[in-house]
């Protein structure tokens, strides 16, 4: 039996070989610094100093912004890993397999529709990387900033690597400027590291599979969930302009003040703990197909009184029951976060 085939390739761009006076960085005036301190730690002259920032003397305020020589090379490269497609796949079950939602599996390769055939190569993560080397300063710039490279690997997740490298999952999104705090498998991340690591960050609730939502809680998820009644629908989108179904769960869980990664409907399927009675604040899930429960292609926030609220591809936000026939045939479970 033939199996996908999963391809790593890369095309690297080196924008700077090394540093040079050429190239400028900025640091900011602290408490005890004088114009010979800083020059000496940059390897240049005091009146080389003066030059770069126009200075007429040697007197410095606090918070005072200079310009010094940079000493990083910056290298930037794109990674992709592709997918081979063999019989019996589809769209869906290639994205469910790697935790991606359709829209973003068909944004990845230009797809216009979901038709595809085997043999065709199919992008499953791309990522731009910029990788930024520092090299040797002098002793007195100890506790400077460095990093190290990571490639993330399937069930990663911000916590999971921030606890690893015992440093916090706001300095990973800092260091690699992320707009989110969702994960692709093959991507690549730059770990901040020095000379003292901060205390591992505790499990995130999501990725931990923890208990159910207390009451309290689930109320203010569904009175912000319930704020969101109207907004139309759209592919891949996860903010008040659209939202599809996974994105809907993830803006609304995110601004309740959860952690809970941006990933698709299936892994949160797979995330969350099975329940077998319900409560408000779960989450309910949908199959692609009424015969199966493997492929999960849509899923809401159960309100209770067999209703649920969810990003409807047809009519945006709203609140549906579960008692209607197109549900019923086609629910897969409950699952909570």
């Amino acid at each position: 039996m033939n199996k996908g085939i999963v391809t790593l390739s890369a095309a690297a761009v080196i924008s700077s070989a090394f540093a040079s006076p050429a190239l400028a960085d900025t640091y900011i005036v602290k408490s005890g610094d004088s114009l010979s301190k800083i020059a000496s730690a940059h390897h240049i002259t005091v009146a080389k100093l003066k030059q770069m920032n126009k200075l007429s003397s040697d007197s410095l305020r606090i918070n005072q912004k200079l310009t010094v020589p940079d000493t990083k090379v910056t290298l930037k490269k794109t990674n992709s890993v592709t997918y081979t497609v063999t019989k019996g796949d589809s769209l869906i079950k290639i994205a469910n397999k790697y935790s991606l939602t359709l829209a973003e599996l068909k944004k990845l390769n230009n797809l216009k529709t979901a038709s595809i055939y085997i043999g065709q190569k199919l992008i499953i993560s791309q990522t731009k990387e910029k990788t930024v080397v520092t090299l040797p300063k002098p002793a007195n710039t100890e506790g400077k900033t460095e990093s190290s490279a990571y490639l993330v690997k399937s069930g990663d997740s911000l916590w999971k690597i921030a606890s690893q490298f015992k440093t916090s999952p706001q300095s990973i999104i800092d260091f690699n400027h992320l707009k989110t705090d969702a994960l692709t498998v093959g991507q690549s991340l730059l770990i901040p590291k020095s000379g003292t690591a901060p205390a591992p960050a505790p499990a995130p609730p999501a990725e931990a599979k923890p208990n159910p939502l207390p009451a309290k809680d689930a109320s203010s998820v569904i009175a912000m969930a319930k704020k969101m009644i109207g907004v139309p629908y759209s592919w891949a989108g996860a903010s008040p302009d659209g939202f599809d179904c996974s994105g809907f769960i993830y803006y609304v869980f995110k601004n309740s003040g959860y952690q809970i990664s941006r990933v698709s409907a299936a892994t949160y399927y797979d995330l969350g703990k099975s329940v077998a009675a319900p409560k408000p604040g779960d989450l309910v899930f949908f199959s692609t197909n009424p015969a199966s429960s493997v492929l999960i292609s849509h899923m809401g926030i159960y309100i209770g009184n067999g209703q649920f609220i969810h990003a409807s591809s047809s009519k945006g936000v709203q609140i549906s029951s579960l008692s209607m026939s197109y549900y019923q045939t086609r629910f897969a479970g409950y699952r909570s976060l």
